[in-house]
């Protein structure tokens, strides 16, 4: 029986919500919503970042209409918007039931860079990836949260492999009218624009709202025609130009950021600084209460109790440091309103106050000013205590206050879709697309849509049936790991052959082996995080990787901080090896590096390779999005796998410990890595049954699911900050 085709005021409203959608990035995470962007037109979809946005800009209005008379589409839509509406108005919430204060005042989270999806780039590496998925997993537990950042209308950069295998960078605009951004604006429906002082002069900003789920995030724009190109500048690039620009960027951040809340009348429990660059709001909370009447000791406790501070780096490179000079040229104004000297502002950014040849580090601002600190993970925390010791000069190593709360990621943003809907299968008890199904042929997606998948796969009772082979068989898992690795080298073939099309290096459409042991290695190439280690075994590894009988091959991907030479070195090298050594065919180097990249590669390589000089990997967290696609880890005891290997869950190089020497650290790292890959990950992946299963292997996959994936996540994460930290603040001025 045909049903009525729907009214004009229906499709009216069908397509208001539809836009309503498209500009919360609660799509990223929703399985459902993807596939109507995608369905509306998959060719945009692909080549535009998977931009909801984007996607529907470039389906006219008329073309909506007409699309959204086919009864199924509109139904598919109705069911994702209705999910959507469910989920922003459910009450019967984590935070509801644990945390009901950061609704009214919530935690005003500052991070210079947040990593969402790969339609926003405004996020260089780790830092940013990490906030992001905090936002998101906030926003699932319904807690109270606002971000603030700056909007880079270039983003971090693109990545080009020119001929010599050099790393280029290039930078592209970014549209807001384009993006998932809603423009910040006052009660007369303008632009709401507030200022900051540099160089004793006010820079104007306004800001972007992005809505990811119930969470709010802000970003800071100065390109505003009241500023001078400079300083319109400000919010250009990603951590762009030199110290200067970075110390500007920052006050921007910190300072602006809580003049913005203030404008928007948002009164925060607590200020969570995600690494120092945001700890200039400190200052600002001081000037408020200065300029309240308080004196600068009460002034100075008062911002203590409202402030948290997190460090990500035991590299002293990470920490932003900047000299006299340029501190009195950028925040004179603001050490005029705290009535402090120069000298005197410098001492708050200084362990020792009185060397007046220590730089100021905002590191030190942040710590001073917070009534709590954390590091990344237990190790992290043992190095960021001996780091900073001298700020508490009376207290033993084990009694610094920096405390720790182990990274984790959002589950539900880095599945890839296909393992979204097998665990979305499992969970509804539907058959599978490939059996026949009764009745409704939709039953399937009727069934999947009911069931929510955030809440079931950030429990630990879900990850406990893994090992029931009666919930997945070895040979469903093993079916499941065949897919992703064959999506991700059509994948790798696609971007290869994108540049190396009229090359001769490679056949491109023939590299990779769809049946080989596929390890994969994708982060920041900074130089401690070793990219090339394993080939330091070059000769055995020529070897190792030309068995026929037991093909193994690698994906590396990634980016170097355009001035890291040294990084960008180790990319040649890789690349170099994969082009011209007799490692052609069996290493490929993906470009441009992003979240789609790196989605793709957890979830289909079979290894997730990390071997940084320890303790440099303060957490990590790439390794964490692998155990949820049946991929395992096999890693240097740093960061957060020093926690999670248990012996029967991955692999480990070498033990917990580290020579001194970094020669001999990185001799000895080069050989366990080797020796591991030969006698244990290569000889567990191809020691196969009768029926061509390697039942060991399996057997660990389950266990990496059952032991790190229900503990390794933000769900479990922000619980922690929450409760460790968050309820414990004080809001108001």
């Amino acid at each position: 029986m045909s049903m009525t085709a729907l009214t004009p005021e229906e499709l009216t409203k069908l397509i208001a919500d539809l836009n309503r959608l498209a500009h919360n990035i609660w799509w990223t995470w929703n399985q459902g919503a993807q596939e109507i962007f995608q369905d509306l037109s998959p060719r945009c979809w692909q080549n535009l970042y998977h931009n909801a946005v984007a996607v529907l800009h470039d389906v006219s209005d008329y073309e909506l209409r007409v699309r959204l008379q086919d009864q199924e589409f509109a139904r598919r839509l109705r069911q994702v918007l209705q999910d959507f509406d469910a989920y922003l108005a459910d009450k019967d919430t984590w935070g509801r039931h644990n945390a009901p204060d950061l609704i009214q005042h919530p935690v005003a989270y500052f991070s210079a860079e947040f990593g969402f999806h790969e339609t926003l780039p405004i996020a260089a590496g780790g830092l940013g990836i990490l906030a992001g998925d905090h936002t998101k997993s906030a926003s699932d537990l319904d807690i109270g949260f606002r971000g603030i950042s700056l909007f880079y209308r270039e983003g971090y950069f693109q990545q080009q492999i020119n001929q010599d295998n050099w790393q280029i960078e290039f930078y592209t605009l970014l549209k807001p009218e384009n993006l998932p951004l809603e423009p910040v604006l006052d009660p007369k429906g303008q632009p709401l624009v507030c200022a900051v002082e540099i160089e004793m002069t006010d820079v104007y900003f306004q800001a972007w709202r992005v809505n990811v789920g119930r969470s709010i995030v802000y970003l800071l724009d100065s390109n505003r025609p009241e500023n001078p190109p400079h300083l319109r500048d400000l919010t250009r690039r990603v951590y762009g130009g030199d110290n200067t620009m970075r110390v500007m960027q920052e006050v921007l951040l910190g300072i602006g950021g809580v003049r913005l809340l203030r404008a928007l009348g948002v009164q925060p429990s607590v200020f969570h600084m995600n690494e120092g660059h945001a700890a200039f709001l400190t200052l600002e909370l001081v000037r408020e209460k200065l300029a309240a009447g308080l004196s600068l000791p009460d002034a100075m406790a008062r911002t203590r109790e409202q402030c948290i501070f997190t460090t990500h780096t035991p590299v002293e490179a990470g920490h932003d440091r900047f000299n006299r000079d340029l501190m009195g040229y950028v925040m004179r104004k603001m050490a005029a309103q705290l009535n402090l000297s120069i000298d005197a502002l410098m001492g708050l950014g200084r362990v020792n106050p009185k060397n007046d040849a220590e730089s100021f580090c905002m590191t030190v601002l942040g710590l001073k000013l917070s009534r709590a600190a954390n590091a990344v993970s237990e190790l992290h925390g043992q190095v960021s205590r001996q780091m900073w010791r001298a700020l508490w000069p009376d207290k033993q190593v084990d009694d610094v206050p920096i405390g720790h709360i182990t990274n984790g990621i959002h589950l539900t943003g880095w599945m890839k879709g296909p393992v979204r809907k097998y665990w979305l299968r499992k969970l509804s008890g539907a058959p599978a697309p490939s059996e026949p199904a009764t009745g409704d042929s939709t039953t399937f997606w009727k069934q999947s849509q009911s069931v929510s998948l955030e809440k079931e796969v950030n429990s630990t009772e879900f990850w406990q049936r893994m090992a029931d082979p009666e919930f997945i068989s070895d040979e469903e898992l093993w079916a499941l790991r065949y897919k992703l690795r064959r999506e991700l080298i059509e994948f790798a073939r696609r971007r290869l052959g994108l540049r190396q099309i009229q090359s001769d290096f490679i056949a491109f459409e023939q590299v990779l082996d769809p049946d080989a042991l596929t390890i994969g290695f994708a982060r920041r190439f900074a130089t401690y995080k070793r990219a090339p280690l394993i080939f330091d075994q070059f000769e055995d590894m020529i070897k190792l990787l030309n068995d026929r009988r037991r093909p193994v091959q690698f994906i590396f991907a990634g980016k170097a901080h355009p001035r890291d030479d040294d990084g960008k070195r180790y990319i040649q090298r890789i690349i170099h090896l994969s082009k011209y050594s007799e490692l052609k065919g069996h290493v490929v180097f993906i470009e441009n590096y992003d979240v789609h990249v790196a989605r793709s590669m957890v979830s289909g390589c079979d290894v997730w390779l990390n071997n940084p000089r320890r303790p440099l990997e303060a957490s990590g967290t790439s390794g964490q999005k692998a155990g949820c696609h049946g991929c395992l880890n096999l890693s240097i005891m740093d960061g957060w796998w020093r926690e999670g290997f248990d012996g029967t869950n991955g692999f480990a190089i070498g033990g917990d410990s580290h020579p001194a020497s970094i020669e001999e650290q990185d001799r000895l790292d080069s050989a366990n890595l080797y020796r591991a890959l030969t006698e244990q990950v290569i000889p567990a992946f191809f020691n196969r049954d009768e029926r061509g299963l390697p039942r060991q292997w399996l057997q660990m996959v389950r266990r990496a699911m059952v032991t790190l994936v229900p503990q390794y996540n933000t769900w479990r994460m922000v619980q922690e900050y929450t409760r460790k930290y968050y309820l414990t603040g004080k809001p108001g001025p």
